[in-house]
């Protein structure tokens, strides 16, 4: 009887071994597609240059909450590109005065070349999320949507 219950003990305990494990892949398996829905890639060959943005949320928010392509002009896009990024620089390069963790790098961005109207279009609308989502304001215009 005694070996009849530690058996079962052993059983129990290696099912619930198992069922942890289950779940654990399953998780990560989550996460990745998480993480692959929520990476965008903006790049613009012609001139050899690449944004990767891996924002959770961001990739749904363009989709679903942005204006769709075309409703701003190129250059109402770059004109304010360039201001959120001089800003975002400015916060970046002072991390003991702004929230660390959300300017980690520097944005390069040179108003002399031309990126493309979806470069431009969509790290306007990741400047947009950005504030909306985390609170903050880069210069002294609102966001909206």
């Amino acid at each position: 009887m005694k070996s009849i219950i530690y058996i079962l003990l052993i059983c129990g305990l290696f099912y619930s071994c198992k069922t942890n494990q289950v779940k654990e892949t399953t998780t990560t398996e989550e996460q990745l597609n998480v993480i692959e829905n929520d990476t965008v890639r903006i790049a613009n060959e012609d001139v050899e240059y690449e944004i990767i943005i891996i924002e959770p949320g961001f990739n749904t928010w363009l989709i679903t909450r942005a204006k769709p392509e075309g409703y701003y002009e190129q250059s109402f896009l770059e004109s304010r590109n360039k201001q959120y990024v001089d800003a975002w620089n400015e916060r970046a390069n002072q991390p003991l005065r702004y929230k660390s963790g959300l300017y980690d790098s520097l944005i390069f961005y040179d108003p002399t070349i031309d990126y493309g109207y979806e470069v431009n279009y969509k790290l306007y609308n990741y400047f947009i999320y950005f504030q909306l989502t985390y609170k903050q304001q880069l210069t002294s215009f609102i966001p909206r949507i």
